[in-house]
């Protein structure tokens, strides 16, 4: 075991680890602090856990302090790919930094950019960012880069998931070619081997796995359902919150619109949750977090991006909605339970379509999670029928050249062109003619012989048909003229939809998560 005082740190800095309460450094600590500390590029392979943030920031506070105390231009630049996990280094380095005069900025979006650029004006020495916030700033000519000593980019995979590779590509070019890059990954995938190669200058590799074993503080669960329907997985966990003394609980999903449906369904049935993840606004997202720290909120809905970096010490539960792709993430969550020698427990869904991922997670965690059954719920006759406007209607709307339109809205009402007021007139908005309306069948023909003429259908006075001319028809929308018309014109209406503003084919009931 190394110690932070023999890895050549500053008095000052050692003091503020010492603050901490953290003695012994963890193994990437130990190897990446020596190599960042003598000028190094720093290439770490290290998940979440290994405690990184420190190895990249004890390094960066003692170059900084060392030199100039004040800089118009920041001369260091870290970029994360969420913004909780920006904000924890923006913690970190707060920690670290006390007894320097260094100055940061927390640059993320869904936070005013107004306060951000006042901080950006005064001058600053290290940038804390997300890439889209950063560019954003950039092309808005508030920052320039060309000052920056020091790079790091922390969670680089994480970043390729999410699409920031070409933005860090055009980053690094914004940034002096000379200077030290600290650049760390839990994975090696080709796209960042690629990054790496191109922009880091005969970098000392550090490989570091995070030990792959769970706690024996936590008490593990699967339970497998017959059927992969997404309302049966969304009763088992119910059945499961409700099981169990859950004083606070993370469910996690694997994509976010999974999170926003599964948040919804738990809120309708009367649990208290919220849900979190990176399409929300970040006021939002805080407001969230701050309320579960708090134990005014007693479930959280999250994605794994937007858990990564979140620091809640006592979380009594963790529920696996989905497997997780990548085995570690399942290390990684059921970790945020059992901390601090307190107990907890982790349960985890498990559908036929899980197999594989559900094998990755036993070989890695080395462990036989105890089998959880729920009975007397027959999970394989519950399911999440679509709509019938989605389904039914759809189907039997293919078939209906004989119907025209108003077909799809036979089982929701008839239409106002039944109504005792008299038929629907059939007008022209974009461009306007005088045209007679077409019968039914042949309007259904012209809608896919051309795009001209948008339809609405309203209510007005009956007029006398007339024989549908559509050489005039195309002239006059062409010419945009509609001399020598004797017809008269449709009459003014305010809405020709009524109040809701939509065609009543378009109208779908809206079918709310079971």
């Amino acid at each position: 075991m190394t110690e932070f005082v023999n890895l050549g740190l500053a008095p000052t800095t050692l003091a503020a680890v010492a603050e901490t309460g953290y003695t012994t450094a963890t193994p990437i600590q130990a190897q990446a602090i020596p190599a960042a500390l003598a000028g190094r590029d720093v290439l770490g392979i290290a998940q979440t856990g290994t405690g990184k943030t420190a190895a990249f920031t004890l390094p960066m506070v003692d170059r900084l302090s060392s030199g100039r105390a004040r800089a118009r231009m920041p001369r260091a630049l870290v970029l994360a790919p969420t913004r909780e996990l920006a904000d924890q280094v923006a913690e970190s380095f707060a920690k670290y930094a006390k007894g320097t005069k260094l100055t940061w900025a927390l640059l993320i979006g869904g936070v005013s950019m107004g306060d951000q650029i006042s901080l950006l004006d005064k001058g600053v020495d290290v940038l804390i960012a997300t890439p889209g916030r950063l560019i954003d700033l950039f092309e808005r000519g508030k920052v320039l880069l060309t000052g920056v000593q020091i790079m790091v980019v922390d969670e680089a995979d994480r970043m390729l998931d999410m699409g920031f590779i070409p933005d860090i590509e055009k980053i690094f070019k914004l940034t002096p070619p000379r200077k030290q890059t600290l650049f760390f990954s839990a994975t090696m995938p080709p796209e960042i081997t690629r990054l790496t190669t191109a922009f880091l200058k005969d970098p000392t590799r550090i490989e570091v796995s995070r030990p792959a074993t769970t706690a024996d503080t936590i008490t593990q669960y699967v339970t497998r359902l017959p059927t992969s329907d997404p309302k049966a997985k969304r009763t088992a966990l119910r059945l499961l919150i409700e099981r169990g003394d859950v004083q606070n609980g993370i469910v996690f999903c694997n994509r976010k619109s999974e999170v926003d449906i599964v948040a919804k369904s738990l809120q309708k049935h009367g649990f208290d949750a919220a849900a979190i993840h990176g399409d929300l606004d970040q006021s939002v997202r805080m407001k969230t977090l701050a309320a579960f720290r708090a134990g005014e909120l007693k479930l959280l809905v999250a994605s794994d991006v937007a858990a990564r970096g979140l620091d809640i010490p006592a979380v009594s539960h963790v529920f696996n909605y989905d497997v997780p792709h990548h085995a570690d993430d399942y290390v990684h969550r059921i970790g945020r339970t059992g901390r601090a020698g307190r107990l907890g427990e982790a349960f985890m869904l498990v559908t036929p379509a899980d197999a594989k991922s559900l094998d990755k997670v036993l070989k890695l965690i080395k462990k036989e999670p105890v089998e959880l059954t729920l009975d007397g719920v027959d999970f394989s006759a519950i399911q999440d029928r679509p709509s019938r406007a989605r389904g039914e209607d759809r189907d039997r709307g293919r078939g209906r050249s004989s119907r025209g339109r108003k077909g799809a809205s036979d089982d929701r009402g008839e239409t106002q062109a039944k109504s005792d007021k008299g038929p629907a007139e059939v007008i022209s908005t974009v461009p306007v003619t005088d045209d007679a309306p077409r019968p039914a069948r042949q309007r259904q023909r012209g809608r896919n012989r051309s795009s001209e003429t948008a339809v609405q259908a309203t209510e007005v006075t009956p007029v006398e048909p007339i024989a549908p001319d559509f050489g005039h028809s195309a002239e006059v929308a062409k010419s945009g003229s509609t001399r020598g018309s004797t017809r008269p014109k449709p009459a003014a209406t305010t809405n020709p939809f009524g109040d809701m503003g939509i065609p009543a084919f378009l109208r779908q009931p809206v079918k709310e998560p079971a």
